[in-house]
C-alpha cells in the first residue's frame, strides 16, 4: 500500500498543452486585429508593431543571456509586444514603443521573477507608463487617414458618432482597437480552442453595458450603447488582456467578480472621469485586487468547512 503513495510538490494536475502553444494561439487570434490595423492606418502601423515586438523579444533574450537561461521560446514576449503595439497610436515616435517594450518585459515581468510571477499585465502596465510619461504623444490619434478626436472623445463631448463605422473599424484610435469585428473574430478563435472562456469577458461587457444604461444619461439608447461597446479598446481588453492567465483570478466565482468589477470601474472612468477611456487603468487596478478576490472566493478544503454536527 505504501508503494502507491507518492508525495510531490504541486501542481498535481498537469496538461499536455504547453505555454508556447497557448501563446501561439493568442498570436494567431490577434492577427485579425493587427491585420486590420495595418490596413486601416498603413505601413506605419506595421513599423510600430515590428519595433515593439522586437524590443520585447530582444529584452527577454538579453536578460536570458545574463541569467544564462533562455525563455524566449515560450513566445510570451511576442504576445506582450504585440498587445502593447496594438494599444499604441500609429503616429507615435518609434523609440517610444521600444521603450515601452523594455519596460514591459524588464520591469514588470522579469524583475518580478518572469512569466507567471508578474502581478499585473506587462503590456497594459507599459501602456500606462507611456501614457503617464508622454501623454501628448499617447493621446494624439491623428494620422494620414483620420484627423480630429476619437469617436469616444466626440461622444463624451456630446457629439454624434457613427457606431457602424466603429464596429467595422473606419475610425481613429490605437492600432488594434478600431475594428470590433476583427477583435471578436480573434476572440472566437481563442474560445473555440479552449484558451479562454466567457466568464471574465462576458461579465465585464454585460456589467459595463448595464452601468452605461443606468448612469450614462442616455438610457437604453442602442446607438450610444453600441458606440461605447465598440470604442476605446473595450473588446480588446475584455478578451485579450483581462483574461491573462497570470493576472486573473483562478476561481470561477472570482472571475465573475473580477469581470463585474472591471465593467463598473471602466464605466466610472468613462462616464464620470475627465477622459473618454478607462479600460487600461481598470484592468491594472483589477490586477492589484486579484489576491483579495481569490482570498474571499477560495473554496473550502474538503473536510474543513461547516460546523461539525454531533449525533444526539
Amino acid at each position: 500500500m505504501s508503494e502507491l503513495l507518492k508525495v510531490s510538490s504541486n501542481p498535481h494536475i498537469r496538461s499536455k498543452v504547453t505555454t508556447s502553444q497557448i501563446m501561439l494561439a493568442v498570436i494567431i487570434a490577434l492577427m485579425p486585429a493587427a491585420g486590420y490595423g495595418i490596413y486601416n492606418f498603413g505601413i506605419r502601423a506595421l513599423a510600430v508593431i515590428l519595433v515593439t515586438v522586437a524590443s520585447t523579444v530582444l529584452t527577454e533574450f538579453l536578460y536570458g543571456l545574463f541569467r544564462k537561461r533562455s525563455t524566449i521560446s515560450d513566445l510570451s514576449a511576442v504576445v506582450t509586444g504585440l498587445l502593447l503595439a496594438l494599444n499604441m497610436p500609429v503616429g507615435i515616435p518609434l523609440w517610444m514603443p521600444a521603450l515601452g517594450g523594455v519596460f514591459a518585459i524588464l520591469v514588470v515581468k522579469l524583475l518580478f521573477g518572469g512569466l507567471g510571477q508578474n502581478f499585473m499585465n506587462p503590456a497594459l502596465a507599459a501602456r500606462c507608463f507611456l501614457l503617464i510619461s508622454f501623454p501628448a504623444y499617447m493621446t494624439d490619434f491623428s494620422c494620414d487617414a483620420y484627423t480630429g478626436a476619437t469617436p469616444l472623445a466626440a461622444l463624451k463631448a456630446g457629439e454624434s458618432v457613427n457606431a457602424y463605422d466603429m464596429v467595422i473599424g473606419r475610425t481613429a484610435g490605437v492600432i488594434g482597437e478600431t475594428s470590433m469585428i476583427a477583435i471578436v473574430a480573434g476572440a472566437c478563435i481563442l474560445i473555440l480552442l479552449g484558451v479562454i472562456d466567457l466568464r471574465i469577458p462576458g461579465s465585464y461587457i454585460v456589467s459595463f453595458a448595464l452601468f452605461v444604461c443606468i448612469f450614462g444619461g442616455h438610457g437604453f439608447d442602442p446607438g450610444y450603447l453600441s458606440a461605447q461597446l465598440a470604442g476605446g479598446g473595450l473588446m480588446l481588453g475584455a478578451f485579450f488582456m483581462a483574461t491573462d492567465y497570470v493576472t486573473r483570478p483562478i476561481t470561477a466565482k472570482g472571475q465573475y467578480i473580477y469581470g463585474i468589477f472591471l465593467g463598473i470601474l471602466t464605466g466610472i472612468f468613462r462616464i464620470f472621469g475627465p477622459g473618454s477611456e478607462g479600460v487600461s487603468y481598470a484592468i491594472i487596478i483589477g490586477n492589484l485586487i486579484v489576491p483579495l478576490i481569490e482570498r474571499v472566493t477560495k473554496p473550502t478544503a474538503f473536510g474543513m468547512g461547516g460546523r461539525r454536527k454531533y449525533a444526539k
